[in-house]
């Protein structure tokens, strides 16, 4: 199927999304959509979808208009859409996810055809290599496991043009290759793949061809040879740099001491942290590496207060913060940036001004005598809008209308607004493009020369080398190692499968 999508325009109020934009893809081809958060992309993907009604242009498939109303329209034409938020229900199995909107039945009594569905979903695991359980229950899978899932339910209804919206953003670097393996395989059976995303080696290991996207307007096209300097510089209009620029560390003493730190999930007491050990120095990045689910997150929120300890001990500077308060943890000088900043570092219906003062809005200037002064909460959130090169239409739009990169941002600038002591970043980039990246790495570095120790929980092993004065490897709830920056990606890769364990640096 050949799709043509002919001076696209789709509007919001007076913001331009969409600026006439056009594209065309081939059946048997990846066309990979490049471009910043906030481009553009999804939003032409959704009219494309139905989700969204054009203000200008055409759809074409096979060299005819088409008029979608809705999904369901786009779904009978063959295409198909994977979410970069998976549209699953997690308490459903994977056959009955997959035949959720088109429920056959048989019999008399009209009972839903569940073996038809999951013979549907063994046939395309097959073909593809899924290696995906129907009977499995979705809440039960890893994410790429619930990914390959959206696929299936896309295949199921003959999709012809299949879209990906942001694909990778929360996979680990293994469920991203298996991904880019399926993408291949998909093309070459002849269905036509459109790649929406902002990761320049993603991009350039499977596109054919590839349009980039700024500010809604299609600003180039091409090749898969070009170099990443080249793409990234298309992106943002302004040359990138691809490596992060920082001095050597000049590490003082240790700021942040953990010891033997224990968490037991109280549900169904798992030890999810088991005796973990290290310090991290003021002036230092210590980097945590690993495959996600390993203990990580749990760290974070240990050290933070978020979750009760089993055991153990935190020291900040000095003092014992084991058992305060979140509240008592900030205010003792740790800036913390989760990892998931929809869930846990907005509110997504709150105004950008009142996002950035969300840890400060009860204390001097921004309030007094218990009554918050507006006018210095409005020069605050100009003051960082500015400073942080926020993407938004003013300080009164609601965050939740930001693009993820400049959702980041918004985190970010509150953070960094305080005077620290700790700085705690989980997956600060992940979903970012890559002149968000190079801002985000810019900031932590600035942080580390002032003397903050950042701890930096990342699954990207480029982010990790790129940043670590010291790397510490999590695995199954336990510090296996803390190596140099200069460790080989192999022995690192051993440590993160739990192979051997190296002695502390």
């Amino acid at each position: 199927m050949k799709l043509e999508l002919r001076e696209i325009t789709k509007r919001f109020g007076d913001f331009t999304a969409n600026d006439a934009i056009s594209i065309v893809v081939e059946s048997g081809t990846v066309h990979a959509l490049l471009g910043e958060n906030g481009a553009g992309k999804s939003t032409l993907m959704n009219v494309l979808f139905g989700l969204y009604d054009p203000d200008g242009g055409e759809i074409l498939l096979d060299d005819q208009p088409v008029e979608f109303t809705g999904p369901g329209d786009a779904m009978a034409a063959g295409i198909g859409m994977v979410h970069q938020h998976f549209m699953l229900v997690h308490p459903f199995t994977v056959a009955e996810n997959v035949m959720l909107g088109h429920e056959d039945v048989v019999g008399p009594a009209k009972l839903l055809d569940l073996e038809a569905a999951r013979a549907r979903v063994r046939e395309i695991s097959h073909r593809f290599g899924f290696n995906v359980d129907p009977d499995a229950v979705v809440e039960d899978l890893s994410v790429g496991a619930q990914q390959r899932v959206e696929i299936i339910k896309a295949l199921s209804r003959d999709a012809e043009v299949l879209i990906l919206d942001e694909p990778t953003a929360v996979l680990t670097p293994q469920e991203t290759d298996e991904l880019l393996s399926i993408v291949k395989d998909l093309r070459d059976s002849g269905t036509a793949v459109v790649l929406i995303t902002h990761k320049l080696r993603e991009v350039k290991a499977v596109a054919d061809t590839i349009t980039v996207i700024r500010r809604g307007k299609v600003v180039g096209t091409a090749e898969p040879t070009a170099s990443q300097e080249e793409l990234a510089s298309l992106m943002v209009g302004r040359d990138v740099s691809m490596t992060v620029d920082k001095g050597p560390a000049d590490p003082g003493e240790a700021m942040l001491v953990v010891e033997d730190l224990t968490v037991v999930d109280d549900a169904t007491q798992v030890t999810q942290l088991d005796r973990v050990s290290f310090d991290v120095r003021g002036g230092e990045i210590l980097a945590i590496a690993g495959v996600q689910g390993n203990g990580q997150t749990e760290l974070a929120e240990a050290i933070l207060g978020v979750v009760p300890t089993a055991a153990g001990t935190v020291r900040l500077d000095g003092e014992t913060v084991t058992g305060r308060s979140i509240r008592q943890a900030l205010d003792a000088g740790i800036g913390f940036v989760p990892e998931d900043r929809t869930t846990d570092g907005i509110v997504a219906e709150f105004t950008n001004a009142n996002n950035l003062i969300l840890d400060l809005y009860d204390r001097a200037p921004f309030s007094k005598a218990g009554a918050i002064s507006p006018s210095v909460v409005r020069e605050n959130a100009q003051k960082q809008v500015e400073r942080f090169d926020v993407r938004t239409t003013g300080i009164d739009a609601l965050t939740g209308s930001l693009s993820g990169g400049n959702q980041q941002k918004v985190v970010l600038a509150r953070e960094l607004t305080r005077e620290l002591k700790l700085l705690i970043a989980s997956q600060p980039t992940r979903g970012l493009d890559v002149g968000s990246i190079e801002f985000v790495h810019k900031r932590i570095i600035e942080e580390r020369d002032k003397g903050v120790a950042c701890i930096i929980i990342s699954s990207e092993l480029d982010e990790v080398y790129a940043l670590a004065d010291r790397i510490a490897v999590m695995y199954h709830g336990r510090i296996v190692g803390i190596v140099p920056p200069d460790t080989d990606r192999d022995t690192l890769g051993l440590m993160m499968a739990g192979a051997h364990e190296e002695e502390a640096a």
